[in-house]
């Protein structure tokens, strides 16, 4: 324990018990506008705060600056689904394709802590196969690194959220730093089900501490995690990262919304972003920028920024910026039980299973699916009934009924398409900026996993005794955008998420994912995150800390 807490104290420096340390926020160092820190970040969601961290332990002069606010979770988050809306990022977009992706609530975040203040908590690794699915399968793409050199990032990560399940017996075999936690009703139909099915099924793994960690308090099961943990057991950088950052003298800058990346016409380099705080128009500078606003705000802040060097949108000398964003498919399947199974109790994520991940030479699709417990809560479950065409008495009966209900999700790999983009639309945003345009357009192969996660959801519910199975297909998770690759014709950033067009200019968000598996991203950002971070310190990007 003492290794974690030797490079990130952010568990120790928690009041003890649930709180906010009001006085790290207080008396934070701050930075003028005309100061040239070594770096500003856009964004404190998973790969923004990673980076902050890490170079602020370094004595980098850092500061983040994010559109939403520095959260409070006793004051400003409830045990409450409606009440929990303003966590998601609402501002206006335009979808399209032919299959359009909503978006809100299960693909943005908004204000300090990014989608990770309302993911979850589930934290799977991807599989040393994600990284080279164009050279193992002949779909998707190869990443310009491997597995392996992620493999201690995603173990120091691990250690420092904490993750908590049993030992992992896919993709690379590996144990977790907590023990899983107690299963309640629908893991526990789950995993009937799946041994009724021949099916493996695992506990975890869960960023949720399981026990004290530091001064973060274990988890008390209330069934919110999707809305934001109000006692600090399920880890965001909110609390996991940005604390440590803060006591290292990185700033912070909560409701400032970036509006552009200046680029010095005679050197090419990045200078400072634009922004936006309290109404006024301001420019931080900066020897080094790094954009971490994830696969949407990224490709449409990157597109916004032209001058004369870049008249098409910064680093989108070849048409990348903003292609190949990709979701996951998310099929949802209910099944009702006659014993009551009050699926909201614990955690959404509890019981999962990875056996169809990988690519099955025996099936007329490529790549594959994982499982897991997801438990909506009743809004969501509303949207789930309603989706079957079910109104007026019909929808109330079922809503009277939920606590005998079950409820599975699966995570679909969805392939990497050139068309599938964010690109500017003619509507402006309230700062006059053009509003982000995401067209999605699935292929024959998703479909064909979506069909087949569906069944074998259906099967488990059915073999766990459910007298009735619905399903409803949903998505959710954004990569892609901005992918990292071997050369700036296949790609905006190389391995170590530094742009090609720009030397001084980082990504270390979702958004530079080439591939995304079926495993929720957020651990596999942060891992990335971290790793750029030792990349740009070994490769002598020093300080200038006075």
């Amino acid at each position: 324990m003492s290794s974690v807490r030797e490079r990130n104290e952010s568990a120790w420096l928690l009041p003890a018990g649930p709180g906010t340390n009001h006085g790290l926020r207080e008396q934070m160092r701050r930075f003028a506008d005309e100061d040239e820190v070594d770096i500003v970040i856009v964004g404190c969601g998973a790969g923004g705060s990673t980076l902050l961290q890490r170079l602020a332990r370094a004595g980098w002069r850092a500061v983040a600056l994010d559109a939403g606010p520095f959260w409070d979770p006793e004051r400003d988050w409830v045990s409450d689904e409606a009440g929990s809306h303003h966590l998601y990022w609402t501002e206006p977009r335009v979808i399209a394709g032919s299959d359009p992706v909503p978006l809100g609530s299960n693909n943005s975040g908004r204000g300090v802590g990014g989608s990770m203040v309302h993911y979850a908590g589930y934290v799977p690794r991807f599989h040393p196969s994600d990284f080279y699915t164009r050279t193992l399968d002949g779909v998707g793409a190869d990443w310009p690194l491997r597995y392996q050199d992620l493999r201690g990032y995603y173990r120091d990560i691990e250690e420092e959220l904490p993750v908590a399940g049993e030992h992992w017996p896919w993709g690379d075999p590996h144990g977790y730093p907590h023990r899983p936690h107690p299963v309640s009703g629908n893991g526990e139909l789950f995993q009937r089900g799946a041994l009724a099915a021949g099916i493996t099924a695992k506990v975890g793994p869960v960023a949720i501490s399981n026990g004290r960690f530091g001064n973060r308090p274990h988890c008390i099961y209330r069934g919110f995690c999707l809305q934001g943990c109000k006692v600090n057991a399920k880890a965001s950088p909110l609390i996991t990262h940005i604390p440590d950052a803060l006591a290292h003298g990185a700033e912070v800058r909560p409701d400032s919304m970036v509006t552009g990346v200046e680029i010095n016409a005679r050197t090419g380099l990045a200078s400072g972003v634009h922004y936006v705080h309290q109404g006024v128009a301001r420019f931080q500078r900066a020897r080094m920028v790094a954009v971490a606003g994830y696969s949407i705000e990224t490709p449409r802040l990157l597109l916004n920024s032209t001058s004369a060097r870049f008249p098409e949108g910064l680093c989108n000398d070849f048409d990348q910026v903003g292609r190949y964003l990709m979701v996951q498919g998310a099929p949802q399947t209910a099944g009702r039980f006659d014993a009551e199974v009050r699926m909201w109790k614990g955690p959404p994520p509890e019981v999962s299973s990875e056996e169809f991940y990988e690519t099955d030479p025996g099936k007329p699709y490529k790549r594959g699916f994982s499982i897991q417990t997801v438990s909506p809560l009743p809004i969501t479950w509303a949207e789930h009934v309603m989706a079957q065409g079910h109104w007026g008495a019909a929808l109330r009966n079922y809503m009277s009924d939920y606590v005998h209900w079950a409820c599975l999700g699966a995570l679909c790999e969805f392939l990497p398409q050139a068309e599938n983009r964010v690109t500017l639309a003619p509507e402006l945003d309230r700062h006059g900026l053009p509003v982000a345009r995401f067209s999605y357009s699935q292929c024959a192969n998703d479909r064909a996993l979506m069909r087949a996660a569906q069944d074998k959801m259906e099967l488990i519910l059915t073999a766990a005794g459910a007298d009735e199975v619905i399903t409803i297909d949903r998505y959710a998770h954004l990569v892609g955008g901005a992918r990292m690759a071997a050369t700036q014709e296949e790609g905006v950033v190389d391995a170590d998420c530094r742009s090609f067009a720009v030397p001084n200019l980082l990504i270390t968000d979702g958004s530079v994912l080439p591939t995304q598996g079926s495993a929720n991203p957020a651990l596999t950002i942060m891992a990335v995150a971290a790793r750029a971070a030792d990349r740009l310190l070994s490769n002598g990007a020093g300080s200038r800390r006075k």
